[in-house]
C-alpha cells in the first residue's frame, strides 16, 4: 500500500483578513493543478524559521503559487512604487527562505507567477515594480473588467530558448501563454538559466541547471484550465514525475510505515 501512496507537495498560503480575523488561504485551481500532477497537495499556513527544513522533511515538492500579492521590494533594495498594490510580507519571511533550501535539498519545485519571482529574489535577482514602464517593454497585465476567460485567455507568445529544461520538455520553441501580471524579472539571479522569453524580452521562464532537483519558474499561469491545455500538462507532469522519483529515492521508511487506522 505504502509504494502506492501520493507524493507530497508543500503549497505555501496566502495571507488575507476577512472582517476582523486574520486567515490563510490557497488558491483551489492551484491546489487541483497538484492533483493534476498525480501528487497529494498539503496547504502550509506560514512557518518559522526553525520550522522550514521539518516541513521540507514531509515533501516530496513544492508548489510555489501566484497570488493578488506582490513580493515586497525592500527584499531587492527598493522602495514600494504604488502602494496601492497589495503585499504579503507574512509570506515572504518564510518563503523565500524555503526556496533555496528546497533547491539545495533537490526536492522538486514548480514556480508560478508571484512564485517565480520569489524565487528570482530569493536567489538574489531583482523585480521591475512596473513592466508596463519600462521602455521597450510591453504592458503584461490583464484588465480587471474583462471575464476571467479573457483576462486568462492566451495574450502573448513566448520564445522557448534551445537547449534548456523546457525546450527538452515540450520540443516546441513558440506557443501561448495567458499574461497577468505587472512586475516581471530585472536582474535574474545568478545561476538562473533562461527557459522562455516574451516578444519584448521579459524573462518568462527560468530553472536553476546546478540543483539536484527538478526546478521550474514561470511568469504565466499554467494551473488555469490546465486539464485542457496540453503545454500545461506536460509541465505538471513533468513535475508530478520529479516529485514520485523524489519519493522514491527518499522516502523508503515513509513508504514502510504501516498505515495507523
Amino acid at each position: 500500500m505504502g509504494s502506492s501512496a501520493r507524493p507530497v507537495v508543500l503549497v505555501p498560503a496566502c495571507n488575507r483578513r476577512i472582517g476582523h480575523h486574520p486567515f490563510h488561504i490557497a488558491g483551489q485551481k492551484y491546489v487541483d493543478a497538484v492533483r493534476l500532477a498525480g501528487c497529494l497537495p498539503l496547504v502550509v499556513p506560514s512557518a518559522q524559521l526553525q520550522e522550514i527544513d521539518e516541513l521540507l522533511d514531509l515533501a516530496d515538492g513544492v508548489f510555489l503559487t501566484g497570488s493578488p500579492s506582490n513580493v515586497h521590494p525592500r527584499h531587492f533594495g527598493e522602495a514600494v512604487h504604488d502602494p496601492s498594490l497589495p503585499l504579503d510580507p507574512a509570506r515572504d519571511d518564510w518563503t523565500l527562505p524555503l526556496i533555496p533550501r528546497t533547491l539545495e535539498r533537490g526536492i522538486p519545485l514548480f514556480a508560478v507567477c508571484r512564485g517565480f519571482q520569489e524565487t528570482n529574489v530569493a536567489l538574489g535577482g531583482s523585480l521591475h515594480q512596473a513592466v508596463q514602464e519600462q521602455p521597450g517593454l510591453m504592458d503584461h497585465r490583464d484588465r480587471h473588467d474583462d471575464p476571467v476567460e479573457v483576462q486568462y485567455g492566451p495574450a502573448h507568445p513566448v520564445h522557448v530558448q534551445p537547449g534548456g529544461l523546457l525546450a527538452t520538455l515540450l520540443g516546441e520553441t513558440e506557443f501561448k501563454v495567458n499574461s497577468l501580471h505587472g512586475q516581471g524579472v530585472k536582474r535574474l539571479a545568478d545561476g538562473l538559466r533562461v527557459e522562455a522569453l516574451a516578444p519584448d524580452g521579459v524573462v518568462e521562464a527560468f530553472s536553476r541547471p546546478s540543483a539536484p532537483g527538478f526546478n521550474l519558474g514561470v511568469q504565466w499561469h499554467p494551473e488555469w484550465q490546465a486539464r485542457d491545455n496540453p503545454v500545461s500538462m506536460t509541465l505538471l507532469r513533468a513535475f508530478g514525475d520529479a516529485c514520485r522519483s523524489f519519493r522514491e529515492l527518499n522516502r523508503e521508511s515513509v513508504r514502510e510505515r504501516p498505515r495507523v487506522p
